[in-house]
């Protein structure tokens, strides 16, 4: 048992290791990995001055090389060094000031030294004031490019053809494994803490498996995260290469170390050395998997001994790591828009319900499976000056208040958010206990109202590659782990995170909400007065219609059916004609009441803003009328739509109205061809629908778009003549304008003009929290 001494110098011991380990992961953090003052050995570097072309510095190892002095090498000029120095100085001339990566310049031949007249391959790059050459062995362009070229072509088709980002990372790692040769192979991503997660994995029989397994955060340093991402690709032949320094060891231009970022042969850090040798990996090559300028993950490559890896190579696999960005940012960027599709078309639903009824609270209580699924919650709030109602797993009510109550402390904050509720509100201890996760956002300027959405606790076990902890050495040096065996760890107190576009837009319908509150009493008014009005008109109207015409139309056609039934066989053939075109005339005039009605309505309804992404409105509209076209040749070409503000019910049947038009009066063509597009002015969007069917005469266009007006017979084309009628109503009520040119048996063209909105306005009228 120990004493309270023997405890206490324990505990002082065990004190004073922690500092000591902080202290070194922060030098570790610090390490000036992009100066290191040396390069690998299996090549050499020269640093000329870039105008005179003279050597700078270079690396020591040109002893070994070329078997020259290297300070004897110091400020010699290019052309007495090397071969054809003419051509090879056109050829640097032309390198890019702001292309950092390095490029085959070509093969060369010293003049002097041991390999006098043999062929070095040369890499060069313009960086830290200097030109950067790194020399290596060459290889046979030719054949190379002849093995690659159909390889990594191949790979592009198949990249194209993946339908997620795992089987992006699968077809890469298998790619850059063919290509190279290395053990294993490796594509792992980093989370929003860097930890990364293995999603791929191609390696031979004898070496361990890391599919699914996570690497933490700390074993890749912010400053190697930030080479990573200027730097696509970085090789390491031989864990336990003796380093070659750079000779002088400042960069005569600038008095400072000389900035090797870019360079292939950059030294790196011992301490990584030392952790690719407790991963019994002598060699390995790392490309950079970036998307939107952020490190996304990496290609890692093993192999158990010492493997060199030619520039062709290296440029081979730089380049399938770029394609492989760019198809996982399109993923992401898909992925993204279809989420914002998701959650823009859920704010139009919930407006519109808060719109139809007295308050938000009733409008959301509507929807509740809406308002949950809007955030992917599990419960929901919905706060009032009096009422706290809940949607959902929520905590009780208590601990919602509490809540409250803690959010009105933080003024000038409109939003909430937290994946850890025990971590960032350690004031409420008890709200832990239920929820894990809350978004919260304010709906009003001056009262305690709120919008919550809660998430559970959600633990999960994480695998790790070897526990994730450091150690120092004797000497203060951080000592990576030497163990990569799996190790599970328990992860508790958190939720799903939530998705970075759910708190925007969660601030999106606060905004909307708050333009509803705060609307002007007089405005409320007066929108009640008309609605009154227009509504009363509407009842006379539907009133007129269906007890003055609608009923005796259908007794009409229903006793024309029943005189063709009971005495039919009594009547002749010319009786029985016209016994049909009775029944066909009243079916016409109950359609023709029918739209007049509905063309009543689209003068008195209230009109509700909201955005409307015409692209899919189209879409959708396509989709409902296949069967208005089904069997025919009919060729759709829709350009990029934008979004509008607009109606969007009313918008929906004044875009069908012209696509049944177009779809209508170009039935004769072989093949059918509508196009739809659009145009945006400073002031409006302009929407054009354009066909190649019978087309009309530009005499008549004024008449187009009247009641009951019609270009064509009846015989030769069906319809009531109220449908362009009803698109121009439709387009006026938003202030917009519509118009048509056309030519007889040369096809139609119908447009229309709304206004740019920078918000949505009214119908949103008359409701409060």
């Amino acid at each position: 048992m120990q004493t309270g001494l023997e405890l206490k110098e324990n505990l002082l011991a065990s004190s004073e290791t922690i500092t000591s380990l902080s202290s070194a992961i922060a030098n570790c953090a610090k390490e000036p990995i992009h100066i290191p003052g040396s390069i690998q050995p299996q090549g050499f570097l020269m640093a000329f001055d870039e105008q005179a072309l003279t050597v700078l510095q270079l690396s020591e190892n040109v002893s070994d090389w070329l078997g020259l002095d290297p300070d004897r090498l110091l400020g010699q000029p290019l052309d007495t060094l090397l071969e054809d120095s003419a051509s090879l100085a056109e050829r640097l001339a032309q390198l890019s000031h702001d292309e950092t990566t390095p490029f085959h310049i070509g093969d060369v031949r010293f003049r002097e030294g041991s390999r006098s007249g043999q062929l070095i391959a040369m890499m060069a790059h313009r960086y830290d004031g200097v030109l950067i050459a790194e020399f290596e062995p060459t290889s046979n362009v030719i054949a190379a490019y002849n093995n690659l070229y159909p390889v990594v072509r191949t790979f592009i088709g198949h990249l194209q053809d993946a339908v997620d980002i795992d089987e992006l990372c699968r077809l890469s790692v298998e790619e850059v494994k063919r290509i190279t040769g290395f053990g294993r192979v490796k594509a792992y991503s980093f989370d929003a803490d860097g930890n990364g997660l293995v999603l791929a994995e191609s390696l031979d029989e004898d070496y361990p498996s890391y599919l699914g397994l996570s690497f933490p955060a700390s074993d890749i340093p912010p400053q190697a995260r930030a080479l990573y991402v200027a730097n696509r690709i970085r090789v390491i032949e031989d864990a336990y290469y003796q380093p070659s320094p750079l000779r002088p060891a400042l960069n005569p231009r600038t008095g400072q170390p000389l900035d090797l970022s870019y360079a292939t042969l950059r030294s790196v850090s011992p301490v990584h050395l030392q952790y690719m040798r407790n991963m019994q990996t002598i060699a390995s090559m790392s490309i950079s998997i970036v998307v939107e300028g952020q490190l996304w993950g990496l290609i890692s490559c093993h192999h158990a001994n010492a493997r060199s890896v030619g520039f062709q190579t290296r440029t081979a696999c730089e380049l399938l790591g770029r394609m492989l960005s760019l198809q996982i940012e399109a993923k992401i960027a898909q992925a993204r828009t279809q989420h914002l599709l998701q959650l823009r078309q859920q704010i139009v639903q919930m407006l519109s319900s808060m719109a139809d009824r007295d308050s938000v609270s009733e409008g959301l209580l509507a929807l509740p499976d809406t308002f949950l699924n809007f955030a992917r919650a599990s419960g929901a709030a919905i706060i009032s000056a009096s009422r706290c109602e809940l949607i959902g797993q929520t905590p009780p009510r208590d601990q919602v208040n509490a809540l409250v109550q803690w959010l009105s402390t933080r003024s000038g904050e409109d939003l909430f958010q937290t994946d850890n509720v025990s971590r960032d509100i350690p004031q409420l201890p008890g709200l832990a206990k239920h929820v894990a996760g809350v978004l919260a956002v304010a709906i009003s300027e001056l009262h305690s109202h709120y919008l919550i959405w809660f998430k559970p606790e959600q633990t999960r076990i994480v695998n790790w590659a070897g526990k994730p902890e450091k150690s120092i050495s004797a000497s203060g040096v951080l000592n990576p782990r030497n163990s990569f065996a799996r190790w599970q760890e328990n992860i508790s107190g958190f939720s799903t995170p939530w998705h970075a576009q759910e708190p925007e837009s969660a601030l999106e319908l606060r905004n909307a909400v708050l333009g509803i509150v705060l609307r002007k009493a007089e405005e409320m008014a007066q929108l009640a007065s008309d609605l009154k009005k227009s509504n009363k008109e509407l009842e006379a109207f539907s009133y007129s219609v269906s007890h003055d015409l609608r009923a005796p139309l259908r007794h009409i056609a229903g006793y024309a059916e029943l005189l063709s039934d009971f005495e039919g066989a009594k009547l002749s053939e010319r009786g029985l004609r016209f016994l049909e075109h009775i029944g066909e005339s009243a079916r016409f005039a109950g359609t023709l009441v029918d739209n007049l009605l509905s063309f009543s309505q689209m003068g008195r309804s209230a009109l509700r803003f909201s955005d409307v992404n015409l692209q899919a409105l189209v879409d959708s509209i396509r989709e409902e009328m296949k069967p208005d076209y089904q069997g025919r040749s009919l060729e759709w070409h829709v350009q990029p739509l934008p979004t509008v503000v607009a109606d969007a019910v009313f918008l929906h049947l004044a875009l069908r109205n012209l696509l049944a038009n177009a779809i209508k009066y170009s039935r004769e063509r072989n093949p059918a061809i509508i196009v739809i597009g659009a145009q945006e002015n400073d002031d409006e969007v302009v929407v054009f629908i354009r066909d190649n069917g019978v087309g009309f005469n530009m005499e008549y266009v004024d008449k187009l778009f009247g009641v009951f007006q019609r270009l064509h017979r009846m015989e030769e084309f069906e319809g009531t003549g109220i449908g362009l009628a009803s698109v121009r109503r439709i387009i006026e009520r938003h202030d917009g304008r519509v118009w048509a040119e056309g030519a007889i048996d040369q096809g139609a063209t119908f447009y229309f003009a709304l206004p740019k909105r920078q918000h949505p306005a009214a119908s949103l009228d008359g409701t409060r929290i």
